[in-house]
């Protein structure tokens, strides 16, 4: 049997660069996984990066060079048996040896390397059976992830990035030198864990299970299993077992196997299919395999075991051809599946810090705001199996990025060897999940070469395209056929970037930029793109969050709080508060007071995400999905994120779970009309009465209408809206609100700074309940935006609801969830209670 140890306990030493004084040459203790950042921070050595403007004062680190180090004490090996040092994640380029001459360490005398690695995304195995037996120095020498890439930008020439760093000349998470939402921290260290394995005879060196649904109903799973033996002594004939759920396959190998592909068959009957959340359940199947030496007949001590869990399921992406362009339709057991998305990154820049607990909180977050997709952006990480264990068992389709992210790459070795040997392992690891429903070549490269000016700048130049359309989807053909490739995002799939630009909201996927960048979020509706794979708004973080990491100790935000030097620092975007100013503009007066502001650029930012989705949802089936950018943070900072970098939800979270609910009423334009819009996006019929009504803002009916519908499962319906319902007299001071059951859509024709609100338009009422308070308001006249910023009197208090429309004599009930004690009236006051109302009175 295989036995491992981790080794966990080290010490980290600065070794070189510009490092201060009182830390260079010292080591310190540190914990695996971990890096330079996290140990420092562990023994009150640095202060926290996240805080204030530390991330400046911590810019040293990107040029320092790290040891890390511990004792490797393991007792000899036997004869027949190989120990093994496994390391699973290193960040980044490093030096690994064993030093037997523990007194001498530092001037290595006795040292023997065992080899240099250069990418974080892959694992490292080395043999040290003749090191072990007395005790030893082993080390890990971190050479500047920075000082490597700019090496090879002299070796080989500059490949234009979204960066001022080289990020695409190393194999390091992209966002590590900084994004337009990140921090510039470039961590360096041992980021997965290291174990001394040891074992005998043969070991399981990989398994990659691909179950499919066969024709006739039936689970085929083909279980690709890869031995290693140890080469100490003859083999013995092998026997491996593989088993899902309660049918399983025995096979003997010969001496000298080294791989092949077991067959394991569910009977029809005994199948459940795997569905995405809100289509059906989510049944997982254990799959066991085990290796044996001789024939098997004794299954008490197995030479090495493997354990996992596959689902059944089939995937397909549809790029059929139709009068619109070229389609991008998730199929998934046959069933065509609107994506209800978000963009996913990091959960902590500092890697090592993400626990299953917290992904599955996340995760869960992303099932509240009524998503089932998450796409893995290519300027991350290839995530935990935590993070895919907990999206299968949750039903979260997850797109699967390829690590490269809006840069040219060069393909010349040693870049391609690793990019293969990355995807090759991250391949064959994440092939068991049932959630993962894509493979994408990578974020906005091809488009990045086609429209930002890289083509002058290379030359002759190589920038990835050989791994788009040639490596990757080799690569997967042979490691996981199971799932659909896409070449990139955005991409107009089967046409070359000379044929139709990869951009083009009429082909396969699209990014919607000039939003945000250039125009209004009302432009959204200018394009009816196939699958919108990227589009977002910014907005800052929570009250509470930017409490604890921006804002100063004094009660009072200063005057031009929002200019400071912390704050700008928390905001990475070039220009941000610009945007945010001009996107708020058109909409409402922009606040010179810094709470307003903050509320105002919040509530735009759900506005105008709403917006679009709704949109976007109102074409299915020719719109076949809608990913957010994005749905967390990595740190607390201005950013597009519907979840902040504390994990709390920013109004824009609310505006999400109302746009992509199963059920939604939107009024939206078709030519020079306007229709009402009926998503019915469940398995069941929506029938009922259409009731539609154009009134004052303080409730009076002017014309009204109502018909029976009923839309189809799946579908949306449009209803006409005419005569006198759309004969606006006074823009200022009217409203259409159009119902179908308790689902709700309210139109405007002027905005909310043109429309003549009540500046106190509800009635309130406050009743104190098991775990929190009951809010209760009601609107004596049109209420916009409706919301209840309990983090404001607790940090740790969540509201079920924000930013809710309520016409005139509608109700709301937001319920508090604290285990403070609050004073009611300050719940129902600003800065805690909040409308659009009150900044346009202001």
């Amino acid at each position: 049997m295989k036995i491992s140890r981790d080794l966990t306990e080290w010490t980290l030493t600065a070794t070189g660069g510009p490092v201060p004084a009182d830390l260079a040459g010292v080591p310190v203790p540190a914990t695996v996984p971990g890096t330079s950042h996290t140990a420092l921070l562990e023994q009150g050595l640095i202060p926290d990066p996240y805080l204030g403007t530390n991330e400046t004062s911590l810019a040293w680190m990107q040029r320092a060079t790290w040891r890390y180090a511990t004792v490797l004490d393991e007792p000899p090996a036997a004869d027949d048996e190989r120990v093994d040092l496994l390391f699973e994640g290193i960040d980044t380029v490093a030096g690994v040896a064993v030093d037997t001459d523990v007194e001498h360490a530092a001037v290595g005398q006795g040292r023997t390397e065992l080899g240099r690695t250069a990418n974080m995304h892959r694992s490292y195995r080395y043999d040290v059976r003749g090191l072990v037996g007395t005790p030893a120095n082993l080390v890990v020498d971190l050479d500047s992830a920075l000082e490597t890439a700019e090496a090879e930008v002299e070796r080989l020439g500059a490949r234009p990035s979204a960066n001022t760093h080289p990020f695409n000349m190393v194999r390091k998470m992209a966002c590590s030198f900084g994004w337009d939402w990140g921090p510039d921290l470039q961590t360096a260290g041992l980021w997965k864990p290291v174990r001394v394995e040891r074992w005998r005879v043969a070991r399981i060196a990989r398994v990659t299970p691909l179950a499919t649904v066969a024709d006739d109903g039936s689970g085929l799973v083909d279980v690709h299993v890869e031995i290693e033996t140890s080469g100490l002594a003859d083999t013995p004939q092998l026997t491996v077992d593989v088993s899902v759920g309660d049918r399983g396959t025995t096979t003997g190998i010969p001496a000298g196997w080294s791989g092949g592909v077991l067959d394991v068959r569910v009977e029809a009957g005994d199948v459940d299919l795997w569905w995405p959340a809100g289509h059906g359940d989510q049944p997982l199947y254990p799959i066991e395999v085990a290796v044996y030496a001789g024939d098997g007949e004794d299954r008490s001590n197995p030479l090495d075991t493997w354990s996992g869990r596959v689902a059944f399921r089939t995937v397909e992406v549809d790029r059929e051809r139709d009068e619109h362009g070229t389609g991008f339709t998730f199929l998934i057991n046959g069933k065509r599946i609107f994506a209800r998305g978000a963009n996913w990154i990091p959960d902590d820049h500092l890697l090592t810090r993400i626990t299953r607990e917290r992904l599955e909180q996340r995760v869960d977050q992303a099932l509240g705001a009524n998503l089932n997709l998450l796409r893995v952006w290519g300027g991350g990480i290839y995530e935990s199996d935590d993070f895919y264990d907990v999206c299968d068992e949750k039903g979260v389709m997850v797109w699967q990025d390829i690590l490269l992210a809006c840069a040219a790459y060069p393909e010349e070795d040693p870049h391609w060897g690793e990019f293969e040997a990355e995807l090759r392992e991250n391949a064959a690891r994440l092939a068991p999940h049932p959630s993962l429903v894509l493979w994408n070549g990578g974020n906005e490269n091809i488009w990045g070469h086609e429209d930002w000016g890289w083509k002058e700048r290379l030359g002759d130049l190589t920038w990835g395209a050989r791994y788009y359309y040639e490596l990757f989807p080799k690569v997967l053909a042979e490691v996981d056929p199971t799932r659909p490739y896409s070449d990139g995002s955005p991409y107009s799939p089967g046409l070359t970037p000379e044929q139709v630009h990869p951009n083009d909201p009429d082909h396969g996927t699209h990014h919607q930029w000039d939003v945000w960048n250039r125009v209004d979020y009302t432009h959204y509706r200018d394009d009816v793109p196939r699958f919108a794979s990227e589009f977002g708004f910014q907005g800052p973080a929570t009250w509470a969050t930017l409490q604890r990491a921006i804002l100063p100790d004094s009660a009072a935000v200063p005057e031009g709080f929002k200019e400071s030097e912390a704050f700008l620092l928390h905001q990475k975007a070039i220009d941000g508060n610009g945007k945010l100013d001009r996107g708020l503009a058109p909409h409402l007066d922009v606040p010179d007071d810094f709470v307003d502001w903050h509320w105002a650029t919040q509530l735009n930012q759900a506005r105008a995400v709403r917006y679009a989705v709704e949109h976007y949802r109102s074409w299915w089936p020719r719109t076949a999905g809608a990913i957010v950018w994005q749905l967390n943070d990595c740190w607390p900072v201005t950013s597009w994120a519907a979840v902040d970098g504390d994990g709390r939800r920013k109004p824009l979270w609310y505006a999400l779970r109302q746009a992509f609910a199963d059920r939604v009423v939107t009024v939206q334009p078709r030519g020079d009309e306007l229709v009402a819009a009926l998503v019915n996006d469940t398995d069941e019929p929506w029938a009922g009465q259409v009731a539609a009504a154009r009134t004052t803002l303080g409730g009076e009916a002017l014309a009204t209408s109502d018909r029976e519908v009923v839309v189809p499962p799946r579908s949306v319906s449009l209803v006409p809206l005419a005569g006198d319902l759309v004969a606006v007299a006074d823009a200022a001071h009217e409203v259409l609100v159009v119902t179908l059951g308790a689902e709700r859509g309210l139109h405007r024709w002027a905005e909310g700074k043109d429309l003549a609100l009540d500046p106190a338009p509800l009635e309130t009422a406050v009743t104190a309940q098991d775990g929190g308070y009951r809010v209760e308001v009601t609107a004596t006249s049109l209420a916009l935006g409706v919301s209840v910023l309990a983090d404001r009197l607790d940090p740790d208090a969540e509201v079920d609801e924000q930013v809710v429309d309520l016409p005139e004599g509608a109700t709301a009930v937001f319920h508090v969830t604290t285990s403070r004690d609050l004073d009611p009236a300050a719940l129902v006051s600003r800065p805690v209670l909040r409308t659009e109302n009150d900044l346009v009175a202001r």
